[in-house]
């Protein structure tokens, strides 16, 4: 009767889709609908069964539910890595970047072949490497318009959400079409500890859809077919490769937040804060141990201070920092509360890695244990000797195709250098675009007053740069090496933080030195909020996010005996430096406020300290290209070139 009755319906199966009717919202209307169809349906004689009518809202749940599928599938690509197996992967771009696995790419080497549900046999490239947090990145060719799914706020996803994973288990895609397992979200932000292996799932979900050996890479969907997660772990019954309900994919926050540096061709290193934290006996997460040459040292974190809060999450067990840190790549500067006898302080602490780059390398080359227990790969016997993707500079494990000819490029500490090359140039075109300044040595002349009103003059040329305040003037020579006195005195290294920004808006980053591409990185507001008195503890989101700052591009330089980092908006402006004189230091930071042309404003800061607050009313420099002038021009204060 169940059956009959559902083939005369339709074929209702439950409202799991999208479209006004999505996720939880789907659910709870089949079970109001469900009771009142079927007993409806219990009432009449059998004869007259087909005259039920199915409501509206069921059939729009069910539409929507086959639609968003539809979109995950689209999505979805089986990866074959020959002899060693294969696995799954999920394409997020137009042009062919997609999502997968570590532990999945690792035998496949430098290239490898994808298939999408197409039919099509596409070949792909390795892209960047995140080994202790099982992400890969590669790059389809063939096409500049692949399906691809969005990548949702995985914070918004709760216990009970429908989920979808689409993938290719067992390696049953033999026609690229994936196959589809679905369930609900069992948990979130769970943390997975390594255990005989480097790889690390933090923050990860939990599903009940089936994930099965070879479902590992794929996504994992929402009701709306967005990625939520990538798919990579399960446990299995011992005796066999069974799945027994239990999966993890890595949220897709996560992901977000590594896929800077993953575009950028790098060997990613996952976050540690240079220091251990431990339960009180009154249940408060406390420092127990500290390194004097970490920047949370520097920042004043000390043994016994409760941490509160990290990156903007609170921290309340020691598994919580664990999970926290395992979001964030190493580099990232990111806010820390704690707590000192009962005083509360904010600071922002740069974390270090948790590996060298020699132990990347040696990782990604197969010289230690990657594989995790119950992972989610299909394999087939690989042949003795066979080496995996190298991010050493090492020759590549495999043979690049022709179709792949000229997209690989060995560099050591990066897994495909050739990707680095892109994404740099795609930086500085937008940098060029905003400040189209051509070459010369015409000095730059920055005027305009200090905080409390005093005024302030800068001189920046190819030869020297001079500051003039209050407390004196000071000179560096911009020939030489920068790192010789990092003035003026107290700020850091201002002075040769700025002849680095005017190489770098008048030539790009060609001249400064060896420039590469970072990454991304959360872009933090110094300006204090309404009625609260400026300082090194007032952190606010720059305006325009939810619940953090924005991510903005990094240009990474080592020129004339310095280091120095540039934070790029989306439309090319150089929002701010960060200048290393020497490498163990605190760096002088520098951050601009944009105008319509060139910063209204300059914050300087070394350290905890705010050197200065400059608001500039003038800036001379050469006439922007193409105006057809032959005289220096005129930027008044809000930033626009006359």
């Amino acid at each position: 009767m169940n059956s009959r009755f559902l083939r005369r319906c339709g074929g209702v199966r439950g409202p799991l889709g999208g479209h006004g009717l999505s996720g939880r919202a789907g659910v709870i209307a089949w079970r109001v609908v469900w009771p009142v169809v079927w007993g409806v349906a219990m009432a009449l004689p059998a004869g007259q069964i087909s005259a039920v009518e199915i409501p509206p809202a069921v059939r729009a749940a069910e539409r929507a539910r086959i639609e968003a599928i539809a979109r995950g599938s689209r999505a979805a690509v089986a990866i074959f890595a020959g002899e060693a197996g294969g696995g799954s992967g999920v394409l997020i771009s137009a042009d062919g970047y997609a999502l997968t696995n570590f532990h999945v790419v690792q035998p496949a080497g430098v290239a490898m072949k994808c298939g999408l549900s197409d039919g099509r046999l596409y070949d792909a490239v390795l892209v960047g490497l995140d080994p202790t947090g099982d992400v890969a990145l590669v790059k389809l060719v063939g096409r500049d318009d692949f399906p691809f799914a969005e990548l949702a706020d995985s914070d918004l996803v709760e216990v009970g959400d429908f989920c979808f994973a689409a993938g290719n288990p067992f390696l049953l895609a033999t026609d690229f079409r994936p196959s589809i397992s679905a369930g609900i979200v069992s948990g979130t932000r769970r943390y997975q500890f390594p255990a005989g292996t480097i790889l690390e799932y933090a923050d990860c979900l939990q599903v009940d859809a089936a994930i099965n050996p070879g479902n590992s890479g794929g996504g994992l969907f929402d009701a709306e077919g967005r990625v939520i997660g990538v798919n990579g772990r399960a446990s299995f019954e011992k005796r066999g490769r069974v799945n027994v309900g239990v999966g993890y994919a890595i949220s897709s926050n996560q992901l977000r937040q590594f896929l800077g540096c993953l575009k950028g061709g790098r060997l990613v290193d996952h976050a540690t804060l240079g220091a251990t934290v431990a339960t009180a006996d009154d249940g408060r997460v406390v420092v127990s141990d500290i390194l004097e040459s970490s920047d949370a040292y520097r920042r004043g974190l000390r043994y016994d201070d409760e941490v509160v809060s990290l990156a903007g999450r609170p921290v309340r067990t020691v598994n919580a920092l664990k999970n926290i840190l395992g979001t964030l790549p190493a580099g990232w500067r990111v806010p820390l509360v704690y707590r000192r006898a009962g005083r509360r302080r904010e600071v922002l602490v740069r974390l270090a890695g948790l590996h060298t780059s020699g132990e990347l390398a040696k990782i990604v080359s197969g010289g230690a244990e990657t594989e995790a227990p119950g992972d989610g790969e299909e394999k087939r016997p690989g042949r003795p000797g066979d080496p995996g993707p190298h991010g050493d500079g090492q020759k590549p494990a495999v043979d690049i195709p022709p179709a792949l000819a000229g997209l690989y490029e060995p560099r050591n500490g990066f897994t495909n250098f050739y990707f680095n090359t892109v994404e740099l140039d795609r930086v500085a075109r937008r940098v060029a675009s905003r400040h189209p300044f051509p070459a010369g040595d015409t000095p730059w002349v920055v005027s305009g007053r200090l905080e409390k009103g005093q005024p302030f003059r800068i001189e920046l040329s190819d030869q020297r740069a001079t500051i003039d305040l209050p407390t004196g003037t000071s000179s560096l020579d911009a020939t030489g090496e920068l790192d010789a006195t990092p003035a003026p005195p107290g700020s850091g290294g201002l002075l040769a933080a700025l002849v680095l920004w005017r190489r770098l808006l008048r030539e790009g980053p060609a001249t400064l030195g060896r420039t590469t591409y970072w990454g991304t990185v959360p872009h933090w507001s110094t300006e204090p909020p309404a009625g609260v008195q400026a300082g090194a503890g007032d952190l606010t989101a720059a305006p325009g996010t939810r619940d953090g700052a924005p991510l903005v591009d990094v240009l990474d330089t080592a020129a004339a005996s310095v280091e120095g980092r540039f934070l790029v908006a989306d439309d090319g402006f150089v929002l701010g430096i960060d200048l290393w004189p020497t490498p163990d230091a605190d760096p002088c930071e520098v951050r601009f406020s944009p105008g319509e042309g060139l910063p209204t404003a300059m914050e300087v800061r070394h350290g905890d300290e705010v050197f200065g607050r400059f608001r500039i009313e003038r800036i001379d420099v050469e006439a922007p290209a193409g105006d057809g002038q032959d005289t220096d021009a005129e930027t008044p204060a809000d930033g626009g070139t006359t």
